[in-house]
């Protein structure tokens, strides 16, 4: 497997050098910090994922602080339950998208966390408590256990709350492609496994973060 320093090179070979490289890379919160997000954010976070993808992104900007007062600042035990009643005001809600998929997915997310948070004290210490190790299990279960959040979308949320996280996105694949990771896009086991060992070979070859390893693979090709 290629050492990531060579990945490094490449990419500050792209960007005009390692400095130049470094200063495009994004520094997470602390675990600290990512454990002490209360669950309303965390399902904020996801359902504004949810809501982007395979949208326009600057319109749902716009919107969010309705979205955010319709869904009563996302407060998790409100949502643990939603009745045709709430669904039916929601879609016809103003300054929310009505897709019914998407907006049910609230419902869905608020049972995932408030899961977490009864075993393992908050949905912030449980994101926080993955290493590096286990992130693809992390990914994995997002998809199985969360709703909607499969592929990127949740990965994505992860990343935007400040957990360290590694985006499978387009760019990332074609470079996980390039550099002999994986053949294709990684939706078999198999290719997860494969993943999950060079993220985590390389984080013991460097130190990185999966989030500037993310980005750094990404500037490798893009």
């Amino acid at each position: 497997m290629i050492r990531f320093a060579e990945i490094e090179a490449r990419a500050a070979e792209r960007k005009g050098g390692a400095e130049a490289l470094q200063s495009l890379l994004i520094t997470p919160k602390s675990m600290a910090e990512v454990a002490a997000i209360p669950e309303d954010r965390w399902l904020s976070q996801f359902t504004r994922c949810i809501f982007e993808a395979g949208f326009n992104w600057d319109l749902i900007d716009k919107r969010w602080p309705q979205f955010e007062a319709v869904f009563d600042g996302f407060d998790v035990t409100r949502w643990l339950f939603m009745s045709d009643e709430d669904l039916s005001s929601l879609m016809k809600a103003e300054g929310l998208v009505a897709n019914a998929m998407k907006i049910r997915s609230v419902a869905g997310n608020a049972q995932y966390l408030s899961e977490v948070a009864k075993s393992h004290g908050s949905a912030g210490a449980y994101f926080a408590s993955w290493p590096v190790e286990r992130y693809m299990e992390l990914a994995s279960e997002l998809k199985s256990r969360g709703s909607r959040l499969g592929g990127a979308t949740g990965q994505r949320a992860l990343r935007r709350m400040g957990r360290d996280a590694l985006i499978l996105s387009p760019s990332v694949i074609k470079a996980l492609n390039h550099w002999g990771v994986v053949p294709g896009e990684p939706t078999s086991k198999k290719d997860i496994a494969a993943v999950q060992a060079a993220i985590t070979a390389w984080h013991e070859q460097g130190g990185r973060g999966l989030t500037q390893m993310s980005q750094i693979l990404a500037y490798s090709t893009d």
